[in-house]
């Protein structure tokens, strides 16, 4: 103790200097955590940077002017596939007055009845162009816009399927737009177009089916989609020998019906020769000439055509009539 209390400057700058060492290890230590963790941090971003450094699409100088290019093109392909289908893309509707459509409305399905009976096809007694419900009631004046084209394709394609030659409609049916019931039409952010779906069910031989199909996608207006498309033979049960009827062939021609009455005989060497006959020897009897073969008549119809192909066929399609949206503004 007494040399504690006779050095108390040592024993002081001793104490000092242990307490200074503990706090530097201590703030080294705290300091060098600190440190790893930066570089493990700085690591894992490098390491993240590379990997980006090595994509196709970094965004170097050359990368940046060739994907400006790709979108300069991009959007000259968009507005050249929505100048394509302008054609289909109806301008403004305006609405009419209810009694005006219903009026327009019987005039096309008076058309329609028409065309079909014409084509000698029957057609359903409760038919009226897929509007029945507006033979007694009548449209909300907001939605005839809309219904005025829809009733403009509708017709467009039943004219078509009457001139394709069915024997029958059998059923059409229309299913309701938001505007008719009170509500708005509200397309999607991406849409283009808006499907009026219509359902068409008709019997006719497989020619109608086949000019019916052509005609959809010739149409000049409207852009028709086949959603749904099913076939079935009006006959369920195969077919049987009964079913075919041939031509009878024509009846054999006969020998004498050769333009020379009969055969004839070239003359022999011997009657040809300039030796003279001997006339103790008879004279050889003519050679028959040859029977000419029957002829027949081929028969003119196909074995498989006289007993497949002749039945009708039941056709139901699901459509989409196509309302082309507005051109939208690229950015």
């Amino acid at each position: 103790m007494s040399w504690i209390k006779d050095n108390k400057f040592v024993v002081a700058l001793g104490s000092g200097t242990v307490v200074g060492a503990i706090l530097i290890f201590l703030a080294g230590s705290k300091e060098g955590t600190r440190y790893s963790q930066a570089k493990e941090a700085f690591d894992a971003t490098a390491a993240e940077a590379s990997s980006y450094e090595n994509l196709a699409l970094y965004p170097r100088s050359e990368n940046v002017d060739g994907k400006r290019k790709a979108l300069v093109e991009y959007r000259q392909q968009t507005e050249a596939l929505q100048a394509a289908f302008e054609n289909y893309r109806p301008k403004a509707l305006k609405n009419v007055s209810p009694q005006e459509f219903t009026t327009q409305l019987k005039a096309v399905n008076e058309e329609l009845r028409k065309a079909f009976l014409e084509a000698g096809a029957k057609v359903p007694d409760a038919f009226f162009c897929g509007f029945e419900n507006y033979q007694t009631t009548l449209a909300r004046g907001n939605a005839t816009g809309i219904l005025n084209y829809e009733l403009e394709g509708i017709n467009t394609l039943l004219l078509a399927l009457a001139k394709a030659g069915p024997t029958e409609l059998k059923n059409f049916h229309r299913p309701a737009l938001a505007e008719e019931n009170g509500r708005e039409f509200v397309p999607q952010p991406t849409a283009v177009a808006r499907p009026l779906s219509v359902e068409i069910t008709f019997a006719g031989p497989k020619q109608a089916m086949r000019g019916f199909l052509t005609a959809l996608t010739k149409q000049p207006s409207y852009y028709v989609v086949i959603r749904t498309l099913a076939v079935a033979s009006s006959k369920k049960d195969p077919p049987r020998a009964s079913d075919a009827h041939f031509d009878k062939p024509a009846a054999a021609r006969s020998a004498s019906a050769d333009v020379f009455g009969g055969g004839f005989v070239l003359p022999s060497d011997d009657a040809t020769s300039d030796k003279k006959a001997d006339p103790k020897k008879p004279a050889p009897a003519p050679a028959p000439a040859p029977a000419p073969a029957p002829v027949v008549e081929a028969d003119s119809s196909r074995i498989l055509a006289q007993v497949l192909g002749n039945e009708e066929v039941q056709v139901f399609l699901r459509l989409d009539l196509m309302q082309f949206l507005p051109a939208k503004k690229l950015p």
